[in-house]
């Protein structure tokens, strides 16, 4: 589904398509791991967090023994939205629009216009007219699936909620849709048309950087991933608090009230994991217990 595609892809521009100084502090448990586990601090029982790519080459997205053990643990499963309520997602059609009525045809010269265009001919099963109305962002995220260069795509996300619908696991998010897209309402359109522009313009870089980001995913390395985040320079970088660190502490601000009761598995984007202003050493300033656990190599690979 379209919609679907296009919530995996806006947030998969978050965690490659921004730059910011350098951080102070690195996550001092950070191991080559994307899946941890969560405990202490009065839980009854662990909770665990894992960093998912939303959007894959499908050889390279497989749910681990690790994972598939952790699934059968768990009582619950919290994606950053929820990827399965089709409700929510038709009600965010008009938000993914830009505000009165604006079009790129608005905010773009001519020639760009007609790059753009270009670009997105054939690409997408909605004719360009309805995208060009389409907030520049979610435009620029969506090359990320032409940059993967491969026959078929998946997510983890996908994955992780066919893994919980066969065990009957209830499927919740973080946030909702309507809320990301308002994130991007925060940012001018001028200033996402020229983010737009340049990942047009500069497309064998962005596969460049893509790839690097892939082949960190692979090898979990975390702290690759969060250097590959920082260094990425997309001119978004004053949105960088909006866009990650911001959505980070919310998220933090409901673990204890999602995870006190029950074991949960929380699947976010690897890049809100890593850093002094991720996920994991925010749970661990609150007084959490964070632990890496074995998810790695090919020879753990489950069939999808």
């Amino acid at each position: 589904m379209l919609l679907k595609n296009l919530s995996t892809y806006l947030l998969l521009l978050i965690v490659v398509g921004c730059k910011a100084q350098p951080a102070q502090l690195k996550t001092a448990d950070t191991q080559n791991s994307l899946l941890w586990e969560i405990s202490g601090k009065g839980l009854k029982q662990p909770s665990y967090y894992l960093g998912t790519m939303h959007i894959l080459c499908a050889e390279d997205a497989f749910i681990s023994n690790q994972l598939e053990d952790v699934l059968d643990r768990v009582a619950a499963v919290y994606l950053e939205i929820d990827l399965d309520d089709m409700g929510q997602m038709l009600s965010a059609m008009k938000a993914m629009q830009m505000k009165d009525g604006k079009t790129l045809k608005d905010i773009l010269p001519p020639s760009d216009y007609e790059k753009v265009a270009k670009f997105f001919d054939g690409k997408s099963p909605l004719p360009f007219k309805m995208l060009e109305s389409y907030q520049p962002l979610l435009l620029s995220s969506m090359v990320a699936e032409d940059l993967l260069q491969c026959k078929n795509t998946q997510g983890m996300e996908m994955l992780l909620m066919d893994a919980a619908n066969k065990r009957k696991l209830p499927i919740n998010g973080l946030e909702t849709m309507l809320f990301q897209l308002s994130l991007f309402d925060s940012i001018p359109y001028a200033e996402q048309a020229k983010d737009l522009m340049k990942t047009i313009d500069s497309l064998p870089q962005q596969q460049r950087e893509l790839s690097k980001l892939l082949e960190a995913y692979r090898t979990q390395n975390l702290d690759a991933i969060e250097k590959l985040t920082l260094q990425e320079e997309s001119g978004l970088e004053g949105n960088l608090d909006l866009l990650l660190y911001g959505r980070n502490r919310n998220w933090v601000a409901q673990f204890d009230s999602i995870a006190s009761s029950h074991s949960v598995l929380f699947g976010v984007g690897a890049g809100h994991l890593p850093g002094e202003q991720g996920v994991l050493a925010l749970l661990k300033k609150q007084g959490y217990t964070i632990r890496p656990l074995e998810n790695k190599t090919a020879d753990t690979k489950k069939s999808h």
